[in-house]
């Protein structure tokens, strides 16, 4: 049972921003802080972490939740946390941190992965529903194996970002089977780890008791540790859950529960997601993560090709030292602009992908009319496109597909001229999910049944106004799809150039 005044707290961890959220218990938002996530780019393909000061910036954010929920007359039943799955958060016997962490949008580590045969990721797909890349941990794992040495010989435990939250709130090692499932670590079989992702790269099948026990996501890890409460303001022991992969939260919190169900998120990583059944042989897709609910799973398309573009642009268009321009701003100058943004075209690679190694943002076709509406318009068109490739990947992969409006969130469901275009790109409708902490949501949904609390589930708004179907535009964005796919294809040889002429430079001091 609950009391007047319940709620939920939902941590989400992104790489680019982390948010603390609480939810009452009928799953409305009833707080939220937010902070930038410590990140350091070492280089265009190391992408570090800082883990003290993530773990700092969480307990903060939690402490500024929990006065205002002490103020709003609510009391916290417990923590959830989800982060963004794969790279590695090494740290050591007392969960200190050993070295900085690896970020899932790292590719440091790529040449490990080429030299895997294609036979052997074909084995890792058809045991665990995910392939081989560059930021999974078993291959991070190598990575430091062959040039930190040390390092490799002082992690006891390999930890996923949320697993590190959690262990800093809570003082205990953990892992769900979200989160492993997507590393490629967990056989879909027995939902039990599998040494197969340690022997395609080379490492003992020993390195398996790097990693922590398996859980299921909404399995109580622990309480809240007596400093981590002295510092919030929350209750010693509060109860932690193991919490959950970021892509299986945000689904979840835009109601993406059914087999069939198509999420797309548009955050810092494009999320294209089908709720399919948890068994094998599995959808011919990059990576699947097994969801709470234990006969489903997600079968994902996933690249970091989203709106980090936007944001990226935001940032771009101001002098160094002053705050970006407010993307609202930048969204409707590019209202204003035809579709097609009148000749130009962007490939949405700012952070680059893990398909494409070489890719780097591309604008093609700039010229003396074009302004920054046309180079937002040519951004936020560029990112439905890739979308729209990586769902086809779905759409071909032997996922079955529900005859249903396909579920939109996150910066593409919030503008209604993103929306429109993410409809006329795709040619399917696609229905707003327009509650703005889904990851936060979509963990913190999974508390009240942990606790044993009796709650209806949480629902999402499925009303026929949020729902965009393609338009007039629709024929235009054909030519556009076209247009992009033959520019995708034809550009490879120029980034190949370029990444080579980067090489090439003197070596940093």
């Amino acid at each position: 049972m609950t009391t007047p005044g319940t709620c939920y707290i939902g941590v989400d961890v992104g790489l680019t921003a982390s948010k603390v959220a609480a939810f009452d218990a009928e799953g409305r938002e009833i707080g939220v802080v937010h902070s930038r996530t410590p990140r350091t780019s070492v280089s265009v393909h190391r992408h570090d972490v800082d883990m003290p000061a993530l773990a700092a910036t969480v307990v903060s954010l939690l402490g500024e939740l929990a006065g205002k929920l002490a103020a709003d007359g609510y009391t916290p039943a417990g923590i959830g946390v989800a982060a963004h799955g794969n790279g590695l958060y090494p740290a050591d016997e007392a969960l200190r941190p050993v070295g900085p962490a690896i970020a899932s949008s790292d590719s440091r580590a790529q040449r490990i992965v080429d030299a895997i045969p294609a036979r052997e990721a074909a084995r890792l797909a058809a045991e665990t529903g995910s392939i081989p890349w560059a930021a999974q941990p078993a291959v991070l794992l190598r990575w430091l194996h062959d040039t930190e040495p040390d390092t490799y010989r002082a992690v006891r435990w390999v930890l996923s970002c949320k697993d590190w939250v959690t262990a800093a709130l809570t003082g205990v090692a953990s892992a769900d089977h979200s989160d492993a499932s997507a590393f490629g670590m967990v056989a879909l079989d027995t939902r039990r780890y599998s040494a197969t992702a340690l022997e395609l790269v080379g490492l003992p099948a020993s390195d398996l008791e790097r990693f922590p026990p398996l859980r299921r996501s909404g399995d109580v890890v622990a309480g809240l540790s007596a400093q981590v409460a002295a510092r919030t303001g929350l209750p010693e022991g509060l109860p932690v859950i193991a919490g959950c992969m970021d892509c299986v939260a945000a689904t979840l919190g835009a109601g993406g529960r059914d087999v069939g169900d198509v999420t797309i998120i548009v955050g810092t990583w494009a999320i294209n997601g089908v709720v399919v059944p948890a068994r094998t042989p599995t959808p011919g897709v990059t990576l699947s993560a097994l969801m709470p609910d234990p006969g489903t799973m997600l079968a994902m398309e996933v690249a970091p090709t989203s709106a980090a573009n936007l944001e990226w642009l935001a940032c771009a268009a101001v002098p160094p030292g002053r705050p970006g321009v407010l993307a609202a701003e930048l969204l409707e100058e590019a209202a204003a602009v035809r579709p097609g943004a009148d000749g130009l075209l962007f490939l949405p690679f700012v952070n680059g992908a893990p398909e494409l190694p070489d890719a780097s943002g591309t604008f093609l076709g700039i010229s003396g009319l074009h302004r920054r509406g046309h180079l937002t318009r040519a951004v936020i068109e560029g990112v439905a496109q890739y979308h729209r490739v990586q769902l086809d990947r779905v759409l071909a992969s032997g996922a079955a597909i529900a005859d249903r409006p396909w579920r939109l969130a996150g910066g593409g469901a919030r503008s209604e001229v993103w929306a429109q275009i993410f409809a006329d790109v795709l040619g399917r409708p696609v229905r707003r999910q327009l509650t703005t902490e889904l990851g936060a949501r979509g963990v913190a949904s999974l508390l009240p049944a942990a606790l044993g609390h009796d709650v209806r589930p949480w629902s999402v708004s499925d009303e026929d106004d949020l729902c965009v179907r393609p338009g007039p535009d629709r024929e235009e964005y054909l030519r556009h799809s076209e247009a992009f796919d033959r520019c995708l294809a034809g550009v490879a040889p120029a980034w190949a150039e370029l990444e080579r002429y980067r090489g090439s430079g003197p070596v940093p001091a």
